[in-house]
């Protein structure tokens, strides 16, 4: 089945791209696993041949292209692995509050270079005391001259070691009446005074994926480095946090997909008692369940793209998406695992990696346990 929003040319693109990461990615990524980092060379040549933020307007370098040009890339990275979500972040969450919220000089200065690779981007939200309540951050900006002082500490931070431009959640009103309204975005650069990287945080999963605490010192900010207006960031947050769970989403299901086309072909080869695994009953049975599922995941998210882009409002949709699709790969994963064996927890099958690197996605762009709230508040409840 193709999906409504797939044209002829996003076929052609979709082929350019994979010949790119047979030849770029596919060859590297246990390495970069074994590394625990993707170089910065790699950022270097997606830009090169064209692969980041595609939907940036032409004046700034972009291709001004659809979503739906996204969406094939986000695709294509998550075949390759799950660490090169990064990338994904940086496109299509990161450069979306530039692009909605930056004035025309901070979009000159800041966009070409995103599009080339020269920048990395990060947004930095969670702290060591807040997670899904925002409102409850602790990062201060207070304004001292044509500068903003910044304090305060950021952790789980994507992008956080290669970040060379950062966007900070933090508070430039401490006094707020609900606190929310006081929360506003920064944009942290590379070389700021006072900025500095904590440690590299060792996960589960995601290895290569480079993920980082992000301390601020008194770090000394230019006021012009303001994305929108002061206390309107919150609103901002809400307004893109659609399109960041619906990446999340996305990348579930093709983890998902992935993950039962490898175990399909393994147990088609792999005997046990005189006969190949898959055909025991028992066996077929699970895999039917698994491709079901997986089946109406994509069906579901295929509909919520095509809405997204046509930009409708599917704050709900998104989150029973994200919610959804992240739980049916978490219980795919396992039971492919299972389905493997004791090959499944060897490293040299994908399987494992697939493993460690799915449950991740049910906590970050918003727990599930958050997603539940949103679809029962948008049911009236």
């Amino acid at each position: 089945m193709t999906a409504r929003y797939l044209q002829e040319e996003h076929d052609i693109f979709r082929e350019a791209f994979r010949k790119f990461l047979q030849k770029e990615a596919y060859p590297h990524y246990e390495q970069w696993e074994k590394d625990r980092l993707i170089p910065r060379s790699f950022w270097e040549k997606m830009g090169k041949n064209g692969f980041l933020c595609p939907g940036v307007d032409e004046a700034y370098g972009g291709l001004n292209a659809d979503f739906a040009y996204s969406v094939v890339i986000l695709e294509e990275l998550e075949r390759v692995g799950s660490s090169l979500v990064g990338i994904g972040l940086h496109n299509d969450i990161v450069i979306p509050y530039i692009e909605e919220y930056g004035t025309e000089k901070q979009k000159k200065r800041w966009l070409p270079k995103c599009i080339s690779g020269e920048v990395i981007t990060a947004i930095a939200m969670t702290e060591p005391g807040a997670g899904s309540d925002l409102a409850g951050i602790r990062t201060t900006a207070q304004k001292d001259g044509d500068h903003y002082i910044l304090n305060g500490e950021k952790t789980f931070i994507t992008n956080g070691i290669h970040a060379d431009l950062v966007v900070v959640v933090c508070k430039t009103d401490t006094k707020a009446i609900p606190a929310h309204k006081g929360i506003s975005l920064v944009v942290v650069e590379r070389d700021t005074p006072g900025f500095k990287r904590g440690k590299k945080l060792d996960k589960v999963g995601l290895h290569s994926q480079d993920t980082a605490e992000l301390i601020f010192e008194d770090a000394k900010v230019p006021v012009d480095n303001l994305l929108g207006e002061e206390g309107k960031g919150f609103y901002y947050l809400m307004q893109q946090l659609q399109q960041e769970r619906l990446v999340v989403a996305i990348a579930a299901v093709i983890a998902a997909e992935e993950m039962l086309k490898q175990t399909v072909e393994y147990v088609k080869n792999r005997q046990a008692f005189g006969r190949k695994i898959s055909d025991f009953q028992s066996v077929q049975f699970r895999l039917a369940e698994m491709a079901t599922e997986v089946e109406i995941g994509r069906t579901f998210l295929d509909d919520l793209i095509d809405q997204h882009i046509q930009k409708k409002n599917v704050v709900k949709k998104v989150s029973m998406a994200k919610y959804w699709t992240t739980e049916m790969a978490r219980k795919v994963a396992t039971q492919c695992m299972q389905l493997h064996g004791g090959y499944g927890y060897m490293e040299e099958y994908e399987i494992a990696r697939r493993y460690r690197d799915i449950p991740v996605a049910s906590i970050y762009a918003g727990t599930n346990e958050i997603m539940k709230t949103i679809i029962v508040k948008e049911m009236g409840l």
